[in-house]
């Protein structure tokens, strides 16, 4: 009888569970049995762990095999585990010296001919293996980049399975023959998310600003550039309304650019997430610029907030994690899954309840919202060019709900560009890299406030700590609380207004926010102009 173990992970959501991998052999007809709550993908593990063997140069030992997932309590699932198994196989063979298995993690899967393939969320399984006192990892050598960028753990990257084998035998390690660098790589296919078609990517490389997408191109639009600078220096959702062509969407895919670059933490839980849905940008094996994610108007609930058959899969919301969601034409989008979304406004995070369990996936985002006035988009209150009847106006208008509304910010009307605008000499705005050094600057000081404390970003605020702690200038205040009193504004809307009004203090440099911060904050709030001037800083 031969008995081996080493070990793997298993994912839920984003976060991973290390599941041990034992083998054992018993005199009797050649069988291999897998238990331990596999799913179909890996119950499969057992034909192409046989040929990978085979094809490789082994035995395949001709007893009754049995190979256990522990613990058993916990569903498990994907290919990750086929060089584990394959591993533990060998070992309870004595091929490998048992010994030197059971404290090594194995992540990847087999190919038939041996070689080893990459698989999802390389990245927070390796995380998990640290987290439990792992200090070996074995991956597939493309992933070794992503592997690495958890400190405290040694990376052995291997391309296939004779070479770990003899690595772990100490025989010579064969070379294997090198990818061409013009030809696609065969390991990698089939690893990227079909599914994933809602995320545009990330914006820039790092430590830079995205040329192709910069402020400077939107013509006009002081009112709107104005808050997207608020909204990115204080992690605001934002809601743009106007008419075709005035700018909404330029505006948008400009935000990623004014964020500044993500931390060290914000780039692991970033990568984390694109790596479990198969996204991660070729070459760049950790994300440290917001990603920018927008879905099509027709995308389903599960699309936005994550779920689908079978294992949870992240949605928008988590793909946009720590960046940008733009949701275009909203109206278009199912009223279901808007008011989905109203849920990781708050908390930060989406809990997806499934028969197999519960996923948690991260989805502190910052919400940009797109719409037209009405359906044909060319209502305004300075002109009457809309011939849409006011009950269809109505009905487009209502289709974005109350309660989803009042948890965005600022809210901005984006009028038609004019053709002075457009023909002016040096009509060009400030450029994205002059607005992105204020939002950074916005952002140390509103971190430098919060010290100590764990949230970075005004909006994060709760709003008793906010009126506790963090108060406006006396007097400061008054206009709001009279829009609360005659019903303009809600208690979330009177907080979010004092939220917004230090992120203009922040970006003004004011110590506290003062009478006039505030009246621009509300005028943002609520649309309504206050007469306050738009320029922040050294204006737009």
């Amino acid at each position: 009888m031969g008995f081996a173990r080493t070990c793997s992970v298993t994912l839920v959501g984003v976060e991973g569970v290390v599941v041990e991998v034992q083998a054992d052999l018993e005199p009797g007809v050649a069988a291999f049995t897998l238990v331990g709550l596999p799913d179909k993908s890996l119950t499969e593990s057992r034909d192409r762990v046989r040929a990978a063997v085979v094809n490789s140069g082994g035995e395949w030992p001709q007893k009754k095999l049995t190979v256990g997932l522990s613990p058993a309590s916990v569903p498990k699932g994907g290919s990750g585990f086929d060089i584990a198994v394959a591993c533990a196989v060998l070992g309870a063979s004595e091929r490998i010296d048992p010994r030197v298995l059971s404290d090594i993690v194995m992540i990847g899967e087999l190919g038939l001919d041996g070689r080893v393939r990459p698989v999802r969320g390389i990245l927070p399984a390796v995380l998990a293996a640290a987290d439990a006192g792992f200090e070996q990892v074995v991956v597939p050598e493309c992933a070794a980049a992503e592997a690495a960028l958890v400190p405290g753990v040694s990376v052995l990257g291997v391309r296939t399975l004779r070479q770990l084998v003899a690595v772990l035998t100490d025989e010579p390690v064969p070379d294997e023959e090198p990818q061409e660098p013009d030809r696609p790589d065969p390991l990698m296919a089939g690893l990227r998310d079909l599914g994933g078609g809602a995320v545009t990517g990330t914006r820039g490389g790092p430590g830079r600003y995205d040329q192709g997408h910069d402020l400077a191109d939107v013509v006009g639009q002081h009112t709107a550039r104005t808050a997207v600078e608020v909204a990115a220096a204080g992690g605001h959702h934002l809601f743009l309304e106007g008419p075709p062509g005035a700018g909404k969407t330029m505006l948008a895919e400009r935000m990623p650019s004014v964020l500044p670059p993500l931390d060290r933490q914000a780039s692991l839980e970033v990568t984390a997430v694109h790596s479990v849905a198969g996204l991660l940008p070729p070459g760049r094996p950790l994300i440290d610029t917001a990603p920018y994610c927008a879905p099509h108007h027709s995308a389903t609930m599960q699309a936005l907030v994550g779920g689908g058959p079978g294992t949870a899969r992240p949605g928008a919301v988590s793909l946009s994690h720590r960046g940008v969601l733009f949701l275009d034409e909203t109206p278009e989008f199912s009223s279901k899954a808007l008011d989905a979304l109203r849920q990781p406004l708050e908390a930060g995070h989406v809990v997806i309840a499934r028969s197999a369990g519960v996923v948690r996936f991260p989805a502190r985002f910052l919400m940009v919202l797109a719409a037209n006035p009405c359906p044909c988009g060319r209502f305004s209150r300075t002109d009457d060019r809309c011939e849409c009847p006011p009950s269809a106006i109505r009905r487009y208008q209502a289709r974005l709900s109350g309660p989803l509304l009042d948890r965005v910010d600022l809210r901005v009307e984006v009028d038609a560009v004019t053709r002075r605008e457009l023909s002016a000499v040096g009509a060009r705005g400030e450029t994205t890299t002059v607005v992105a050094d204020r939002v950074r600057s916005a952002r140390e000081r509103a971190a430098a406030r919060f010290h100590g404390t764990p949230w970075r970003l005004n909006s994060e605020i709760p709003g008793r700590e906010l009126r506790s702690r963090w108060q406006a200038a006396p007097g400061a205040m008054d206009e709001a609380e009279r829009s609360l009193e005659r019903g303009v504004l809600t208690a979330r809307g009177i907080d979010r207004v004092l939220r917004v009004a230090w992120t203009v203090a922040d970006l003004s440099g004011h110590d506290r926010p003062d009478a006039g911060d505030v009246a621009l904050a509300l005028q943002l709030r609520t649309g309504v102009p206050r007469g306050v001037p738009m320029a922040i800083g050294a204006g737009v």
